[in-house]
C-alpha cells in the first residue's frame, strides 16, 4: 500500500510562484515513476508533469512547458512540482500520482499508468 500526501497549495497572483510537494509512503520510492496531474472546475483530470524513477527522464504538457519544473528526491521520498510565471488557468486541484506496477519506468503522461493517488491540493491563481 502506497500513501500519497500534497502540501503546497495555496492563493498566489498571476506572475507568481508556488511549489506543490508530494510525499510517499508504504514503499521503496526510487523504483517508481511518477507524476502530477490536475483538474479544474468542470473540467476533466489532465496531465501536467511526470518524472522518470531516477529522475532523469520527464515530460511536460505544452500548457506548463518553460514554466513548471517536476523534481523528486529519492532520499527524501518526495516528489516536487515548481510553478512559475502562474497564470489563472493553471487554477485546478493539483494531484500527484505514483506508478507501482512499473519498475524503473521513463515518465509517462498516460493517468491510466499511475494506480495510486493523492488526495490533491488546491491552487487558485488570481488575475
Amino acid at each position: 500500500q502506497v500513501q500519497l500526501v500534497e502540501s503546497g497549495g495555496g492563493l498566489v497572483q498571476a506572475g507568481g510562484s508556488l511549489r506543490l510537494s508530494c510525499a510517499a509512503s508504504g514503499r521503496t520510492f526510487s523504483r517508481y515513476r511518477m507524476g502530477w496531474f490536475r483538474q479544474a472546475p468542470g473540467k476533466e483530470r489532465e496531465f501536467v508533469a511526470a518524472i522518470g524513477w531516477g529522475g532523469g527522464s520527464t515530460n511536460y504538457a505544452d500548457s506548463v512547458k518553460g514554466r513548471f519544473t517536476i523534481s523528486r528526491d529519492n532520499a527524501k521520498n518526495t516528489l516536487y512540482l515548481q510553478m512559475n510565471s502562474l497564470k489563472p488557468e493553471d487554477t485546478a486541484v493539483y494531484y500527484c500520482a505514483l506508478d507501482s506496477k512499473t519498475h524503473y519506468g521513463d515518465a509517462s503522461p498516460r493517468s491510466s499508468a499511475y494506480d495510486y493517488w493523492g488526495q490533491g491540493t488546491q491552487v487558485t491563481v488570481s488575475s
